[in-house]
């Protein structure tokens, strides 16, 4: 009888074949993955990497790129008045525009939140940022034109300021020469010989155009004789042609609303009036004596023009206003994604328990949003850092200078005329230098916040 032969039990696999495959299917999925990145990397190799290396070999090389200089570029820079002043400039971009905006952001989204129409409110603060840099440049630099013809904003202060205080009657009025008349010291004109009571004066003046005369001017009157101070303040130009110089003509129109004055020998103002529409003024109260007619400066005082919002004293903060318009929107939505997230049962146990809400807003809400603030104050930090279309386009030429930063200077040094692209590659060196711990902190925090 013939046996059952024996069935042998199947071998286990080699655990360095599972192993291995494992690995060729690690290597299968790295290699797909390169495969995808790829692209992506040449492109940041391309238009990141190369330049940035490219920029600092370029700024160790003299303006024409053939001999090796060092450090030379670094030292210039901090030698050299303009790179200063933007470095100046850099510094309030840093410290005024973040807070600020990281401020109002804070408050609007706060508000936001108290209001019916909150999604309309945020939709038109957030529109500016749809408008390029450009384009608001262009809106900004033609809203502070200092000419209130063409300026909005001077055109709204000058007219809050004729409301309050009227203007120079007479601002292009120049005294015809001979007629009696010279500049006193502090401005507007007085008698050459002085007059006393009984004296008729005939003031001529030239340079207004007869349709810039106040309304109501009537043809000019011969002041009338008596035994008092009077004469005629009057347009020594008659329309038309014709007449005689330094005489009162026939035609030819009084100036009123003229403020005219009595100056005693001591200096004192012994009298005052005005002018009526035809010209004409009387000291009917003086004392006997010899005085001297003054037509103060207030009568020839330039109109007020308003604030020179792009004058070297007020550029920077005119520009950082500008910028403020566009970027408020966005910290405001941020801000407001955040508090949106705000455990409402904290807010409500503080409610119940007295808090007002400035309370409520100074010890909850704000060191609760404290990470959401940090992120938008250092991600606006990074950004005015790189700020350079609103500054190249609002600034004026005069004052171009003066409103530099880093990032407009690095581009004027390099093509805008001064053409040292060694020069202008170190101060890209150093603001890459001053952005990258910003982006390093940020980046940080953000991943700190995903774990």
């Amino acid at each position: 009888m013939r046996g059952t032969p024996a069935v042998s039990a199947p071998s286990a696999p080699a655990p360095g074949a599972a192993v291995q495959r494992r690995r060729r299917a690690q290597r299968r999925k790295r290699a797909i993955a390169l495969v995808f990145v790829l692209p992506a990397l040449l492109l940041l190799g391309a238009l990141v990497v190369y330049p940035v290396l490219f920029s600092v070999g370029r700024s160790l090389f003299d303006a024409s790129g053939t001999e090796f200089v060092g450090v030379e570029n670094y030292t210039e820079m901090f030698r050299d008045p303009a790179t200063l002043k933007a470095i100046r400039n850099s510094t309030i971009w840093v410290v005024a525009a973040p807070t600020v905006l990281t401020g109002l952001g804070l408050v609007l989204a706060v508000l936001t939140e108290k209001i019916r129409w909150a999604t309309a409110f945020k939709l038109v603060l957030f529109l500016p940022m749809a408008v390029s840099f450009l384009a608001a440049g262009i809106v900004f630099r033609l809203a502070y034109e200092h000419d209130p013809d063409r300026g909005v904003l001077n055109a709204a202060i000058t007219g809050v300021h004729g409301v309050f205080e009227d203007a120079s009657p007479y601002p292009t009025a120049r005294a015809r020469e001979g007629l009696g008349l010279e500049p006193a010291p502090g401005g507007g004109y007085v008698t050459a010989r002085p007059a006393g009571p009984g004296d008729a004066l005939t003031l001529g003046f030239v340079g207004v155009a007869p349709k810039d005369l106040p309304d109501g001017a009537a043809p000019a009157a011969a002041p009338a004789a008596g035994d008092t101070l009077s004469g005629v303040v009057y347009l020594d130009f008659r329309p038309g042609g014709g007449g005689e110089q330094g005489r009162l003509d026939d035609g030819e129109s009084g100036l009123p609303r003229m403020a005219v004055e009595a100056v005693d020998a001591s200096g004192q103002v012994a009298g005052a009036t005005t002018t009526a529409s035809d010209g004409t003024f009387a000291f009917p109260e003086l004392a006997d004596g010899s005085y001297t007619v003054r037509l103060p400066e207030r009568n020839f005082a330039e109109p007020y023009q308003g604030v020179s919002w792009l004058g070297p004293a007020l550029v920077t903060p005119a520009i950082i206003g500008a910028y403020l318009w566009i970027w408020t929107g966005f910290a405001m939505v941020l801000i407001g994604a955040g508090l949106a997230a705000l455990p409402r049962d904290a807010l409500e146990a503080a409610r119940m328990d007295g808090a007002n809400e400035w309370q409520i807003f100074r010890s909850i809400t704000v060191p609760l949003l404290s990470p959401v603030l940090t992120v938008v104050f250092v991600t606006l930090v990074i950004n005015v850092m790189k700020v350079f279309d609103l500054v190249y386009i609002i600034a004026p030429g005069p004052v171009q200078e003066e409103a530099n930063v880093l990032a407009t200077q690095m581009w004027l040094v390099s093509f805008g005329g001064g053409n040292n692209q060694g020069l202008g590659s170190a101060l890209a060196v150093l603001l890459l230098l001053l952005v990258v711990p910003a982006m390093v902190f940020n980046v940080r925090r953000f991943r700190r916040s995903q774990s």
